[in-house]
C-alpha cells in the first residue's frame, strides 16, 4: 500500500456508506492521531487501539444524528505521497467557512487547522473534513 491515510480515510468514508457502528483500520501513531482530531472535533464518537495478532488496529465509532445522517459529508487526501503540499501559517485553509477542518502534519505534531493558527504553525496539510 503506498497511501496508508489514503486507505483510512476511504475505510472511515465506506463505513459511513454502508451505516456500520465502527470501522477497523490498520493501527499506526499518525492514524492514532488523526483519529484523536476527528474525536476531539466531534466528528467521530471515539476510537481505541485493539491488539491482534499480526498488528494492532484501530476501531473507529462513527458518529450519526438523530435521523441516521452522517455527521462527516465528506473526507479528502490533499497531501499524497506524489504531490505533497505545505502550508505556511498564514495559509492554513479554511474548509466551507470554517464549518469543516483541515488536520496538519507540523512540526508540534499532528494538529487541525484551527490549533494550527493558534500555535502560529503550518505543515503538510494531510486532509480536510467536513
Amino acid at each position: 500500500m503506498t497511501d496508508p491515510i489514503a486507505d483510512f480515510l476511504t475505510r472511515i468514508r465506506n463505513g459511513l456508506l454502508a451505516k456500520h457502528g465502527t470501522v477497523d483500520v490498520p493501527a499506526s501513531a499518525l492514524k492514532i492521531e488523526i483519529a484523536k482530531i476527528l474525536e476531539k472535533e466531534g466528528f467521530i464518537d471515539g476510537y481505541k487501539v485493539v491488539d491482534s495478532s499480526p498488528r494492532n488496529i484501530v476501531r473507529i465509532a462513527l458518529r450519526y444524528g438523530a435521523d441516521g445522517e452522517r455527521v462527516i459529508n465528506g473526507l479528502e487526501r490533499v497531501s499524497r505521497p506524489g504531490r505533497r503540499v505545505y502550508c505556511a501559517k498564514g495559509e492554513i485553509p479554511t474548509v466551507l467557512g470554517g464549518l469543516g477542518i483541515a488536520i496538519l502534519s507540523t512540526s508540534k505534531g499532528v494538529v487541525s487547522g484551527q490549533e494550527g493558527r493558534r500555535l502560529g504553525v503550518g505543515g503538510e496539510v494531510l486532509c480536510t473534513v467536513w
